[in-house]
């Protein structure tokens, strides 16, 4: 579903990203870890199109996305660290919103099936997003990736801020999402989530892939050992 062919990028004569070589199957949750600066963001953000690499290829479902991007923005959500919403509009009314952008029309049952799957209660669906928490917001985001029906969700440390119970509810929604055929690429520093959640692992450091292991190789413990010894 998604690959990163010898992908290059240069900011001022820098490489943030150097040579990246990575692919994410289908059902797959790939979480890359490395410190601020390591290159994680600037990954993402050139599979979404907001950056073009110096070099090499970034590919959605086998479409490069510098030369199709109307075709891969399709296949695609995101869900930043900070989900932007509008406050003075309800959870249901800022889904209706968003997924009306991306070219979809759903009727209001829709729209709270789409909520309720993201885990948001139905009495929290029609009040305004300025009352929600943190972790509730998310569940909005997720609710609009849904509604975007992507085949690959991008999100950018999306347990930050998070409290213990909040992260358990978004590890389980990112199960039953890769269960359904979805592929999730995830730049975190949670490390304990990464083992909990992930399929495989990268760990970056100054934009060059270091390390990739499955998740079944390695608990937490080792791997918080690995990427002391990797930063």
């Amino acid at each position: 579903m998604l690959q990163a062919k010898n992908l290059t990028k240069e900011f001022n004569g820098r490489k943030a990203l150097d040579n990246l070589n990575l692919s994410v199957r289908k059902g797959e949750i790939y979480c890359l870890l490395g410190q601020n600066g390591a290159g994680k963001t600037t990954t993402i953000n050139i599979f979404l199109g907001f950056l073009d690499a110096t070099s090499g290829e970034a590919l959605i479902n086998g479409s490069e996305v510098k030369t199709n991007r109307a075709a891969t923005n399709r296949m695609i959500a995101y869900i930043p660290e900070v989900v932007q919403l509008y406050g003075n509009l309800s959870g249901i009314e800022n889904l209706d919103f968003f997924s009306r952008l991306a070219g979809f029309s759903y009727s209001e049952a829709e729209l709270r099936v789409f909520l309720t799957k993201s885990g948001l209660q139905e009495e929290a669906q029609t009040r305004r997003l300025s009352t929600y928490s943190k972790g509730m917001r998310q569940k909005v985001g997720i609710a609009i990736a849904l509604s975007k029906k992507a085949d690959v969700i991008f999100m950018d440390e999306p347990t930050s801020g998070l409290d213990p119970k909040a992260t358990a509810e978004f590890t389980e929604l990112c199960k039953a999402f890769v269960a359904e055929g979805k592929s999730i690429f995830m730049a975190t520093h949670d490390i304990f989530n990464a083992v909990n959640v992930g399929t495989r692992i990268g760990i970056m450091r100054e934009g060059v892939l270091v390390h990739e292991l499955t998740t079944h190789d390695i608990n937490a413990n080792q791997l918080q050992q690995l990427y002391l010894e990797t930063i």
